[in-house]
């Protein structure tokens, strides 16, 4: 399964890279489509941080960067998990910059931008599956559990003792008040 994963990956990522080099690059072609995008962006992150870049140069280069090292990542098998929810995070603003077909008017153009939405809501889904792959090792979720509490076979093995030390407990109990009842009624 390995070769597979390799090659999905490195599938998956080529687009992110070459787009994301262009957009390093040569940010001027995805302003124009970028800028709605960022003119309401850019408030949140002057209020966050005052110092981050808010002209719309900027965040396509930005972004652009995160998604050429994110690609590299995924591509090379490094680090997939987080390039992948990356890669995901900067697929969002790009598809709703470049492909927002409900404000285009040209019945052709608009076909031809809601393909290439959907076609992004396809990338989007490869991405939150590698996202969420684990090779087929535990997740950090079982990892933890096991780890903390001994997992859950070993939560139910201790239930089922402390059940049987209650039912032993309850068993020897009935028998000393037995044992007591009959050791008053015997001569002596």
């Amino acid at each position: 399964m390995k070769p597979v994963r390799a090659v999905a990956r490195a599938m998956l990522s080529g687009i992110f890279v070459i787009n994301g080099a262009r957009a390093v690059a040569n940010p001027e072609p995805y302003v124009s489509r970028a800028k709605p995008v960022t003119d309401r962006v850019a408030p949140v992150l002057e209020r966050t941080n005052p110092r981050l870049p808010t002209d719309t140069a900027s965040l396509v280069r930005v972004n652009g960067a995160v998604q050429l090292a994110a690609g590299l990542l995924l591509a090379t098998g490094h680090l997939t998990r987080p390039a992948a929810a990356m890669l995901a995070g900067t697929l969002v603003p790009t598809t709703l910059a470049g492909h927002a077909y409900w404000t285009v008017d040209d019945p052709t153009q608009r076909m031809n931008h809601k393909i290439h939405f959907m076609k992004n809501l396809s990338v989007l889904g490869g991405l939150l599956l590698a996202a969420a792959d684990t090779e087929g090792r535990p997740s950090l979720r079982w990892r933890a559990g096991h780890a903390v509490g001994g997992g859950q076979r070993k939560v139910r093995s201790g239930q089922r003792k402390v059940r049987r030390a209650v039912r032993t407990a309850r068993r020897d109990a009935r028998i000393a008040v037995w044992s007591a009842s009959a050791a008053r009624r015997m001569p002596g």
